[in-house]
């Protein structure tokens, strides 16, 4: 129960922080680069998120799908369709931008779905997160990444041209996303015998997270972008060896 009233109220948490960062273009209907700089902050969520999907989550999921009776690999399978299907919408939203106006309203709503998908998997990994210290990291490195994917969104949101209410919407759905992972992930940590949901979240959640570390905006992304930063790249590997060193407790 204790462990239930954590998740809800980092859900909660995270619910403000998202609607605090992302009202101000909303508010203002100030035009600004949709690319946020990442800061100190995004460099230590990325070493966080590898480290989590890696050191954690995989390894979790693994063992549970080979207690359940699956000699293959399903848990890397799962990790590497999530990262691949989470680039190939990089992908779409980047062709679709050079194609069309980045400020197109197909664009904007891509970019929507695509930052849900993200929310969702990463709330899942959250709710179904067994260890409180490691609950309590991977919410560190959600609210880091978490206020500037907000921002980012409000902002191509109201550039693309729609209505105050279609663009509220939009954003209504962005920001529902995580807490709803966080209940799913919540129910699929729950006993109830052979169950493969706690594994399945955590095989898709370490994909997004490994894709959330690495390849997340493309050119944009901390380890390309960034990776001749040795301030910023030092950050990458602190949140690594933070999730290194949670894993020798657990």
């Amino acid at each position: 129960m204790e462990h239930l009233l954590l998740n809800a109220a980092f859900a909660v948490v995270v619910l403000i922080i998202t609607w605090l960062a992302g009202w101000p273009p909303f508010s203002h209907q100030r035009k600004k680069r949709i690319g946020v700089d990442y800061t100190a902050g995004e460099a230590l969520a990325c070493g966080i998120f590898l480290g989590a999907a890696i050191l954690h989550m995989l390894p979790e999921a693994n063992e549970a799908f080979h207690n359940a009776g699956f000699h293959y690999p399903v848990a890397f399978l799962g990790a590497g369709v999530v990262f691949l299907f989470l680039l190939w919408l990089e992908h779409l939203g980047t062709h679709l931008s050079e194609h069309e106006s980045s400020n197109s309203p197909a664009y904007a709503w891509l970019s929507t779905a695509v930052l849900s998908v993200h929310s969702l998997l990463a709330g899942a990994a959250l709710g179904s997160t067994s260890a409180i210290s490691t609950a309590v990291i991977i919410m560190v490195a959600v609210i880091a990444h978490k206020w500037a994917a907000s921002f980012a969104l409000a902002v191509k949101l109201v550039q693309s041209g729609q209505s105050l209410k279609s663009n509220l919407i939009a954003f209504g759905i962005f920001s529902a996303a995580f807490p709803l992972g966080v209940g799913l992930g919540a129910l699929a940590n729950m006993p109830m015998g052979d169950n493969l949901l706690e594994p399945i979240f955590n095989s898709f959640a370490a994909g997004t997270f490994l894709y959330l570390g690495t390849l997340h905006g493309l050119t944009r992304a901390t380890l390309i972008n960034r990776c001749c930063n040795r301030r910023d790249f030092n950050y990458v590997i602190v949140g690594f060896v933070v999730m290194a060193l949670v894993a020798l407790v657990h």
